[in-house]
């Protein structure tokens, strides 16, 4: 897995795009606030909002296609392998850092505020939907890059990585976590190319 990674930024560059990084902003704060540095608690919440704007576009996408009857370009496949990529981190990081009760409620509930309001988004404006998606990982990238450094540094155990991750990136036997953050982290990036395409793709 590759050690080096582009943390690109795409500038907002019109109102729609502005409302999208204001909005993540909001939640790296309140991320920030709730998790400090605990990277692993911290990626089995977001992992599980993660998983949802990939669904979400997938589906509407979907609905969009059967009403003119046409042909999606690959958008839909896209935005549902996104969506199960991104169950997979979750699944991985749940064996990593052993949820507790606390965090298990909320994701309940986090999921449950972050659904609907990113379905009526993508009601309103794919674009910004997309845009904010974008934003949301770089925000993703950046954490696993720190969390890559902290291993690094000793803060964090660097445990055997455990199964689900060594199958669904076939990573070798002797595995660790650190090669997960690494495949989690480039999973990342491409996610956050392909949205802010997307939403390219809608502005224009």
């Amino acid at each position: 897995m590759s050690e080096s990674l582009e943390q690109s930024h795409f500038k907002p560059q019109n109102r729609s795009d502005w409302i999208a990084y204001r909005m993540t902003r909001f939640l790296r704060f309140f991320a920030d606030k709730l998790f400090a540095n605990r990277y692993g608690h911290r990626a089995v919440v977001l992992e599980t909002v993660a998983a949802v704007p990939g669904m979400v576009g997938g589906m509407l996408q979907h609905l969009k296609a059967l009403r003119r009857i046409r042909d999606d370009e690959g958008w839909i496949r896209t935005l549902l392998d996104e969506a199960e990529n991104e169950r997979m981190h979750l699944m991985t990081f749940v064996h990593i850092a052993q949820p507790n009760r606390f965090e298990r409620l909320l994701i309940l509930l986090v999921q449950g505020i972050f659904y609907n309001s990113f379905f009526l988004l993508y009601l309103c404006s794919p674009r910004t939907a997309h845009r904010f998606v974008g934003y949301l990982e770089e925000e993703a990238v950046y954490s696993y890059t720190e969390y890559l450094a902290g291993i690094d540094e000793g803060l964090y155990e660097n445990v055997p990585a455990p199964q689900i991750a060594i199958d669904y990136w076939q990573l070798p036997d002797d595995a660790r976590l650190r090669d997960v953050v690494l495949a989690v982290r480039a999973d990342e990036a491409g996610h956050r190319d392909v949205n802010h395409q997307f939403a390219d793709a809608l502005n224009d």
